[in-house]
């Protein structure tokens, strides 16, 4: 589709100098008009109190109003929020007493949206990683959080441990405690498989660093307990292995793309099926993803391809490696759109990409057609370059 240039301003390139970028006007997207054939969740983020005490690099300093309304913003594009989840710095600055009162205040606001969506992370991070620790208690850990998430009503989606990384000793150690936690919980869950480039010390997960026998380990502990999972999050950014892994899961049991890089691919699917998703560029895309996903839902899969297929070069530009920094572009990305006054994030991680990622993220928004309010995107990108000593 065809979109005027609009405004222009200045950006930063390589070499230490300034370029002129036109600005085009945002696309248009309608919000859904019938329920999508695909389910999609967003792993939200959190937007931070600048006007807190809190010194950033020790507690997390939470704006709540902020990110209830981001929570309804993505509900009323008939997204579903994982809540709690890694976007939203969790074990990245979001300890279990913050995480469990968000979760609390998401499940509390969705009461008031009729078919809103929330899945619950629960893992083990308050428990510190260590070597000597027994199974036992990464069990008893997983159990705590299972029985808070439950106790206020929420869907699990059951994250990956750090603590059981530690002190695992073999295979046998996960299938041990996987079997253990899903013995117990009320609802089918969410198994979360995430993957080493969003976070190092989970490097190896499953007991084995060789992600095709990862998921030998991990297949075996779905079909031994497949009544209680809905489905498994994978984020290992390997679309050829989700695919090999989708179409090896016992009947009934769905997969959730991770992958950030290639979505788009993975949610349309093929003759042998399709992924569903829950992914945390739906949180900076979320009216392309609505969009693209009520196409898909009409069946018209070439205005599918032509919103999302400018979605992905930004995507995989804000999941770059080092991917664990992805958030910083997703806050990014929401403060230009006005979800948030301001550029600043739980643990000061808005400091964790340069000036000239963000600079490139802004180029690759606007090529995708999401910057909102262009006027109001640029007055921000040239406060960040101010604060930069770029103006």
């Amino acid at each position: 589709m065809k979109r005027d240039t609009i405004l222009s301003m200045k950006l930063p390139v390589e070499g230490r100098a300034l370029e002129t970028y036109t600005v085009r006007e945002p696309r248009k997207f309608e919000r859904p008009a019938r329920p999508f054939t695909r389910i999609a969740y967003a792993a939200a983020h959190v937007v931070a109190d600048p006007w807190s005490a809190k010194e950033p690099w020790l507690e997390a300093a939470v704006d709540w109003d902020a990110t209830i309304a981001f929570r309804r913003y993505l509900w009323s594009w008939g997204l579903g929020v994982a809540e709690a989840m890694d976007t939203a710095q969790r074990g990245m600055g979001m300890d279990w007493p913050v995480s469990l009162e968000l979760i609390r205040r998401t499940l509390e606001a969705a009461k008031d949206v009729p078919g809103a969506a929330v899945g619950c992370g629960a893992g083990t991070d308050h428990l510190a990683p260590d070597p000597q620790l027994g199974v036992e208690r990464v069990i008893a850990a997983y159990e705590e959080q299972c029985t808070a998430v439950e106790k206020l009503g929420g869907r699990i989606v059951l994250m990956a441990s750090r603590a059981l990384t530690a002190c695992a000793k073999s295979p046998d150690d996960y299938a041990r405690v996987y079997d253990r936690v899903l013995s117990q919980v009320r609802e089918p869950v969410i198994i979360h498989w995430l993957g080493e480039m969003f976070d190092p010390a989970l490097a190896g997960y499953w007991g084995n660093r060789d992600h095709a026998k990862a998921m030998d380990v991990c297949l075996d502990v779905i079909a031994g307990n497949a009544k209680k999972v809905d489905g498994i999050k994978v984020s290992l950014l390997d679309k050829d292995q989700e695919i090999a892994m989708r179409r090896r899961l016992p009947r009934g049991v769905r997969m959730y793309t991770g992958d950030d890089f290639s979505f788009a691919e993975l949610i349309e699917g093929d003759a042998q099926g399709h992924s569903d998703a829950l992914l945390g560029i739906f949180d900076a895309i979320a009216p392309a993803a609505s969009g693209a996903l009520s196409a898909l839902a009409a069946n018209d899969r070439a205005a599918y391809h032509d919103i999302l297929a400018p979605t992905v070069p930004l995507s995989r530009h804000i999941f770059r490696a080092p991917t664990r920094f992805y958030k910083t572009g997703v806050v990014f990305l929401a403060w230009l759109n006005g979800h948030q006054d301001h550029f600043v994030m739980v643990g000061g991680q808005e400091s964790a990409r340069s000036l000239l990622h963000l600079a490139e993220l802004f180029r690759l928004a606007d090529a995708a057609g999401l910057l909102a309010d262009p006027a109001l995107a640029c007055a921000r990108m040239k406060q960040l370059l101010a604060t930069h000593g770029c103006g």
